[in-house]
């Protein structure tokens, strides 16, 4: 399978139109706005066109869920990467051609590496297999070596996010929520092993570099890509063209689905949690302290703001104060002039942030719609939490 797949592969790189690769970290230098894209079927130009229509310039879109020639899209296996398939590849670059037309840039994003299956696709259960064993790192290496040989030339990828929420800090004595100093001590004792990510990162990149100098790599901080987690980081990574991630849930109790079935719901402003060792009332001020975490550190290491990214955030549709929260939230990133991309666009296996649904669409008219394949007949407008997003775009 593995020649199959790079006789393939060098073959779409000697045919594929040449850009200017070299300036692909240019698009990052001004604010991009746009959303993700973490659908079960490959999105086609229809839906492009209308992610383009809200005023997105980019889209983060994650090719897992999709049905393969494997068992792990465009892996094949997850416990033993031996090459790309290559009608997986075939049917990513459609896709990839299709956001082109639309005129969006595209930031892939996998939720699988070797030896880290995507939860729901691992029986529910955590696969730390990469966190543990660096034979992985090195299929790892050798999969995202050998995407960028087939992609490093087409016109819409303006970046590789090098793995969705990655978390080597799990099980490992660190709280979610700690503070900078409990995140410092806790890489002092873990630098260097299988738990390192900015490690693990580097291995990566330099596996990329061998093939493609110029595409842009987005790296997501640890523990689910957690805003302060990169306050453990000495440092940025050493290559120029490298875009620094996370992501805004917080607080996870208010904004998440088991919220919505409380009676009354955690509301915001007002709801509190822990975080850094203190409760914290969560309202604007809070998430504004909450997101400026990333931002202090990289003023910290000389890492300009266009080089951060917002890669999720959001809030589950049907909570009361999810407008009010999505504002707060957009305004503090835009303060920043970060970069960013809510969650999610038009997600054909789950509503609650289908943002485009009009309010009076319920979860149980979604799911019908969608197994009787008319799922563009639900009522989209008016969309106020959508307009909100929009309004932050401009």
């Amino acid at each position: 399978m593995r020649l199959k797949a790079l006789c393939l592969a060098a073959a779409i790189a000697m045919t594929a139109p040449a850009v200017h690769a070299a300036d692909l970290i240019a698009f990052w230098n001004t604010p991009q706005h746009g959303g993700n894209s973490f659908n079960g079927s490959p999105p086609d130009l229809a839906y492009f066109k209308a992610l383009r229509a809200t005023g997105a310039t980019w889209v983060r879109l994650t090719f897992t869920k999709w049905k393969g020639e494997g068992r792990d899209f465009l892996i094949g296996d997850a416990d033993h990467y031996a090459g790309i398939p290559a009608s997986d590849l075939a049917t990513l670059r459609r896709v990839l051609d299709a956001a082109d037309a639309a005129g969006l840039k595209v930031v892939i994003a996998p939720l699988s590496l070797p030896g880290d299956r995507w939860n729901q696709q691992n029986g529910n259960k955590q696969d730390e297999r990469l966190w543990n064993d660096r034979v992985y790192w090195q299929q790892s290496a050798a999969f995202w070596r050998d995407l960028a040989t087939a992609l490093k030339d087409h016109p819409a990828v303006a970046g590789y996010n090098l793995l969705n929420e990655p978390t080597p800090e799990k099980g490992m004595g660190l709280d979610e929520h700690a503070t900078p100093e409990v995140r410092q001590a806790w890489y002092a004792k873990y630098k260097g092993t299988t738990h390192d990510l900015p490690g693990f990162y580097q291995a990566v990149i330099a596996a990329i570099r061998e093939v493609d100098p110029s595409t842009p790599v987005m790296v997501d901080g640890g523990w689910y890509a957690n805003a302060w987690s990169f306050s453990y980081w000495p440092g940025p990574l050493g290559d120029s063209k490298v875009l620094y991630a996370f992501h805004m849930y917080e607080p996870y109790e208010a904004t998440s689905g088991p919220n919505i079935k409380r009676k009354p719901q955690l509301r915001y402003p007002g709801v509190t949690s822990w975080l850094g060792g203190e409760q914290v009332t969560w309202d604007r001020a809070t998430v504004a302290r909450y997101l400026d975490g990333p931002f202090q550190w990289a003023a910290a290491h000389g890492v300009p703001e266009n080089r951060m990214v917002a890669g999720e955030f959001g809030c589950v549709r049907m909570w009361s104060d999810c407008g009010t929260y999505l504002n707060d939230v957009l305004d503090t990133l835009n303060s920043h002039h970060s970069h960013w991309a809510f969650y999610s666009f038009r997600e054909d296996v789950w509503d609650a942030m289908d943002y485009e649904l009009a309010p009076d669409v319920t979860s149980g008219q979604f799911y019908y719609a969608t197994e009787q394949g008319r799922a563009a007949d639900l009522k989209r407008t008016p969309h106020p939490l959508l307009d909100i997003i929009e309004a932050h775009m401009k």
